[in-house]
């Protein structure tokens, strides 16, 4: 595997949407890892949440091996306050604790099926990232908002018909 400490920079996704230039390999690693061990608290991967991880961290920009170690990580074992102290960018206002609740959320919604296991361990994560209740909400509230102008979207192009 690359080093760990290895500065990449950052995909036209990342510089796009969070003004991400650069980021370490190990950031990479630990975001999905971090990811995983949230998704995985109700027992389970989901194939659907596996498969919006490893593309959204190819969105990302992460590199292939790192994509490929997050098929084998043993996110039951894992210890969430320790992957958490290991993600850092080049951007020191970028907020680490909401992108990942936000993403957390994403992961675990993936399969249509946001359990109340995965609930409680975002709310565990927002806890240990220092994230207040109202703004873990508004994240939740974002999401579901953004599903519906999805699905809004699909109805207006015609790509999603009642049946």
């Amino acid at each position: 595997m690359s080093n760990l400490k290895e500065v990449l920079p950052a995909s036209e996704f990342l510089k796009k949407n969070l003004g991400i230039s650069s980021i370490p390999v190990e950031a990479y690693l630990n975001y999905g890892y971090a990811l995983l061990t949230i998704a995985g608290s109700d027992k389970d991967v989901s194939e659907a949440e596996l498969n919006w991880l490893l593309n959204h961290q190819r969105m990302a920009g992460a590199p292939d091996e790192v994509i490929e170690k997050y098929k084998t990580f043993d996110y039951k074992k894992a210890d969430l306050e320790q992957l958490l102290s290991k993600i850092t960018v080049d951007v020191p206002t970028w907020s680490k604790s909401r992108s990942l609740l936000y993403h957390a959320v994403q992961m675990a919604r993936a399969d249509q099926n946001y359990s109340t296991e995965e609930q409680q361990a975002v709310t565990k994560a927002a806890k240990l990232l220092k994230v207040e209740d109202d703004t873990a909400l508004a994240l939740n509230r974002l999401i579901e908002t953004e599903e519906a102008v999805t699905a809004l979207r699909k109805a207006l192009l015609q790509t999603d018909v009642l049946a």
